[in-house]
């Protein structure tokens, strides 16, 4: 064995674990799933269209916006890989518009994806998290929890939501030994992003907008993201919980003058 393996910081830091990523199947969701690889781990990906998940990994038909469905894929990673000690709560949709914008459905459906979800997840994972030597959930919240902007209404108001229910999972599991943290991507280059770019009336103008409003001066990488998530989930973080890691460029605290 090498040091590092021995360390827990090289490619065997996850060896032995048994990891599930929500909407693994594209964006930052498959480049956490790759991470999670490389590290050592065993992925299941829960996705509503698996079919391009590698076959390094387990693919998994998954709505996490129906309790039946995540109960049953949540049961088929265990019985598949035969443990369960990491999730990764990543599933999401966007939303845009003011806090009129939207009719009660819109809300409904967006919140029962982007917080509901997580719940379910969670509430399906913990019976076997409670089993494992190393557990661990990361939520994927986002720079709009954290950071007015417009035309995010619905959005924000998930992504908060996500926020909060990271602390207080966090609370009440960590007596348990079960860590919970979350992460806030700035806008990441990832295919919803470049969907809404697409649909803008100037897709370059409207990148370079989104690049600008970014302290860094550019997109947020989906492997940024990732390295993040792995860092909260590896054993080596095992005093770190309820927490967030901002991967944003520096959109939240940093306040620059304009550029010239």
């Amino acid at each position: 064995m090498t040091t590092e393996a021995a360390g827990g910081l090289g490619p065997a830091e996850f060896a032995g674990l048994v990891a599930v990523v929500t909407g693994g199947a594209s964006g930052i969701g498959a480049a956490i799933a790759a991470r999670l690889v490389a590290g050592g781990a065993l992925v299941a990906v829960l996705d509503l269209d698996p079919s391009g998940v590698p076959a390094s990994m387990l693919g998994l038909t998954c709505d996490v916006a129906d309790d039946t469905s995540v109960q049953a894929a949540v049961a088929a990673v265990v019985g598949e890989l035969g443990s369960l000690d990491l999730v990764v709560n990543n599933a999401g949709v966007g939303a845009a518009g003011t806090v009129a914008d939207n009719a009660d459905e819109e809300w409904r459906r967006v919140f029962e994806i982007n917080v509901f979800g997580m719940v379910r997840v969670a509430r399906a994972a913990l019976p076997h998290l409670r089993r494992s030597s190393s557990p661990a959930i990361v939520n994927t919240a986002s720079v709009a929890a954290t950071a007015g902007l417009p035309q995010r209404a619905l959005y924000s108001a998930s992504k908060g939501a996500v926020l909060a229910l990271t602390r207080a999972m966090a609370a009440d599991h960590v007596a348990e030994g079960i860590r919970v943290n979350c992460v806030h991507p700035g806008t990441a280059d990832t295919p919803w992003v470049q969907r809404l770019l697409d649909a803008a009336a100037d897709p370059a103008a409207e990148r370079t907008a989104l690049e600008n409003r970014q302290p860094h001066g550019r997109l947020v990488a989906a492997d940024e993201v990732a390295d993040a998530v792995a860092y909260l989930l590896s054993p080596r973080s095992r005093s770190t919980t309820g927490t967030s890691i901002a991967v944003d460029g520096g959109m939240q605290d940093l306040r620059l003058r304009p550029r010239t």
